[in-house]
């Protein structure tokens, strides 16, 4: 799909040549335009194409004769012929600001632009599509578009009752997993679209800087045309990090002046008139001075509309410069999916990035690799030493012996990393799970393996998981790591396998804290953890435990722990509830994608329920809620949220509702889903790209036209209308009335579905 969008974006600029605007602006050639450095390593380049870098916006253009300078026509020759798929002309921008809100690890973008439809002549209309590329794993947490006349408000509503929203919805899809786009309906040209998108996204930790990566490089296509046309660009950003430590700013992509700052607080801002837009990403790095582990306790009241009424909290520890702080001695299995339809760049990149995590090893180390499809296939029968000779031939049978073929079965490999650990004394155990399919036995494992680390203690192996593509479970991947004291992480696409991969061996073998334990967790009346255990701290991410409680913290809590050369670690932490730190925000994701693998695991409708909840009251994407755009004439109030859900199901079981169609945008559901095990069983290779949703109405329109078509090819001959001739007046009459009342009928029909 990604090419394909690719593709009309060139299309749309080919055509694009045809506009003339005048003597006083010549419009330089398209150009596809590439920041010099991505500096986000979290999110690759994309490849090449005209993907967006950037949030943009693109006239559908389906008749190119409506393509025209809405201000001066050039009256030119009269185009035939339609382009199926529609062809995508970049719309000029004319203004844009980015604001940041940066808390802890996540950040919250706020995209705020002008785009003019400068490309469709006056008096014709045409659908423009939005596309919205997000940082390190972006959520999209709301969209507000106004044009000439109208206004559309994103919402979220429940699915319960409806069809699955993935397979109906037209207007909003995935290009990639980074890059979501949806359709603003019928713009006419010459016209202005006002949007603001909200997204979520993480902060990367990295040799104790946090890393914050925007997209906000745009092409020189989107540059307005004349000397007249002034470009406004604006950038704020504000960290919060909470601690009472100087928060300094190390490496910007954009000149940043500082506006205020405070103890754990920094704001800058960028504001200038320029000749061109961004063409890099905007990225910020900061570091929080300390000289040792810092943290603390954040508490929060519950808001007047929250459904829970219990305190909320948060938990964190962040590494900071315990660059001096040992690692714990590490025992390393590998468990990698060699199925069919790892088959290619899956396989061959996995294999790249545990090659590389075990030369990271130290000489006392151990490790060994586990192969799996229908089958076991150990590496050694026995932990091995990371010498340079074991790596060696780890290296040759890797590259052997690894090759694609075969179904997925995922305990065995399981059971089989639990007896070559089951000796394990001095050191710490840690499990690499790589896969790209579902099984049916999933929650046969987490059951399973709930029970085997809760009988081995403190030392029981912590499971960290990685999975690729959208064919397998990643909530069953994530309750297994929070079963297993571990960090899962995804790919969803082939280049960023071998990153990620090694990313999160750092993240979860870099152990300088185990053990972890707070004194005040134990005198609280009722407690909800989330994750449900507690993690440990490393060196390479900060350690963030966050829940609800009933009780009363006390101004300052105790942590202990166990440090790698097994001596006690204890550190008092100051507990505060802050008006300008928003808890509710901050972990609502955190807290939904949790919930929902705990709701998949037990198979529980009450937590399905909680999640719903907790995503419509925070604006924050579940897999029990869809999006919509809700259309208001400027100066009326948006529909009820009642209202809105009985016209949405409405929608998804009558496709022939046309009015409500054009009413409210239905963007569907952003999640992934759980899986899907009819493509692994049939070795489906992962699927990268979302599949565009079909549209049912689409779908029944071309099957009829497909039959009527086969149909007249039978009968609209000489014979056919021979046959007419001979036909008498009477049957004719009878014919023509029999036609006529089954047309009441169905118009009938058609009623009673919109007005029931």
């Amino acid at each position: 799909m990604a090419g394909q969008f690719s593709s009309c974006v060139e299309y749309g600029l080919a055509i694009s040549k045809r506009i003339l605007y005048g003597k006083e602006s010549v419009p330089a050639p398209p150009a596809m335009s590439r920041s010099s450095s991505h500096s986000s390593r979290s999110r690759p380049s994309p490849e090449k194409g005209y993907l967006p870098e950037s949030p943009m916006v693109y006239a559908a253009v389906s008749d190119p004769a409506i393509v025209d300078n809405p201000d001066i026509p050039s009256y030119q020759p009269y185009v035939y012929g339609r382009c199926e798929p529609p062809a995508l002309i970049p719309l000029h921008m004319h203004g844009v600001a980015l604001e940041v809100e940066s808390y802890l690890e996540t950040a919250f973008v706020t995209v705020t632009g002008n785009w003019r439809v400068h490309c469709i002549s006056t008096g014709k209309s045409c659908d423009c599509r939005v596309a919205v590329p997000m940082g390190e794993q972006g959520s999209l947490l709301g969209v507000e578009v106004d044009v000439t006349g109208n206004s559309y408000r994103s919402q979220l509503i429940t699915t319960e009752g409806a069809l699955d929203s993935r397979k109906v919805a037209k207007d909003g899809y995935f290009l990639k997993r980074h890059i979501y786009t949806f359709k603003v309906p019928q713009v006419e040209g010459g016209s202005f679209i006002s949007l603001k998108i909200r997204w979520s996204q993480k902060l990367l930790y990295h040799d104790g800087k946090f890393c914050l990566s925007v997209p906000f490089n745009f092409p020189a296509y989107v540059n307005p045309l004349g000397n007249k046309n002034t470009k406004g660009e604006k950038i704020s950003l504000s960290v919060n990090m909470g601690a009472d430590a100087e928060v300094l700013c190390q490496t910007t992509s954009h000149p940043l002046k500082v506006v205020r700052r405070h103890s754990g607080k920094l704001s800058l801002s960028y504001e200038a008139q320029v000749a061109a837009w961004s063409s890099a990403d905007f990225s910020f790095s900061y570091i929080v001075k300390t000289k040792d582990v810092y943290g603390g306790v954040f508490l929060q009241s519950p808001t007047l509309r929250d459904f829970d009424d219990r305190e909320m909290f948060c938990f964190y520890l962040i590494p900071g410069n315990s660059h001096t702080w040992k690692v714990f001695k590490k025992e390393v299995i590998f468990i990698i999916d060699i199925s069919g339809s790892m088959v290619g760049g899956p396989l061959e990149n996995a294999k790249s990035a545990v090659l590389a995590s075990l030369s990271n090893l130290n000489h006392e180390d151990t490790f060994n690799i586990i192969a799996f499809n229908g089958e076991v296939h150990l590496f050694s029968s026995s932990m091995e030493l990371a010498t340079n000779e074991a790596l060696l031939k780890a290296k040759n049978w890797v590259t052997t012996e690894l090759i694609a073929d075969g179904g997925t079965n995922i305990l065995l490999p399981l059971r089989q990393a639990m007896k070559l650990l089951a000796k394990t004394a001095d050191a710490f155990p840690f499990i690499f799970l790589i896969t790209d399919g579902a099984v049916e036995d999933e929650r046969e494992i987490c059951n399973m393996m709930k029970g085997y680390l809760t009988s081995e203690g403190s030392t029981c192996p912590r499971i960290s998981t990685f999975g690729i593509g959208l064919y397998c479970n990643h909530y069953f991947l994530q309750m297994l790591a929070q079963i297993g004291r571990g960090y899962y992480d995804a790919a969803y696409n082939g280049e960023s396998i071998d990153y990620r991969v090694q990313s999160l061996f750092t993240r979860a073998s870099s152990v300088t804290l185990a053990n972890i334990t707070v004194d005040a967790f134990e005198h609280l009346d009722s407690l909800e953890l989330f994750p449900s255990h507690m993690l440990d701290l490393s060196s390479g991410s900060p350690l963030i435990i966050s829940g609800r409680y009933e009780g009363r913290f006390p101004p300052s809590i105790k942590v202990s722990g166990t440090l790698a050369d097994m001596s006690n670690f204890a550190s008092d932490l100051k507990v505060q509830r802050s008006k300008d730190f928003p808890l509710d925000r901050v972990l609502a994701k955190r807290h939904i994608d949790m919930l929902t693998a705990h709701a998949w695991l037990l198979g529980s409708k009450d937590l399905q329920e909680k999640v719903s909840k907790m995503s419509i009251q925070t604006g924050v994407p579940s897999e029990y809620t869809s999006m919509t755009l809700v259309r208001t004439d400027k100066g009326k109030k948006a529909l009820e949220l009642t209202r809105i859900q009985e016209v949405y199901i409405k929608v998804i079981q009558r496709t022939k509702s046309e009015s409500y169609c054009q009413k409210d945008i239905i963007l569907g559901s952003l999640g992934v889903g759980f899986g899907n095990l009819v493509a692994t069983v049939e070795n489906k290779a992962p699927e990268i790209e979302e599949p565009k949703p079909s549209d049912v109405a689409e779908v029944l329109v071309k099957a009829a036209s497909t039959c009527c078509s086969r149909l007249l090819d039978r009968i609209c001959c000489m014979c056919f209308i021979r046959t007419c001739s001979h036909v008498n007046n009477q049957c004719a009459i009878v014919l023509t009335q029999l036609c006529t009342a089954l047309c009441c009928c169905e118009c009938l029909n058609c009623c009673f579905e919109l007005f029931s």
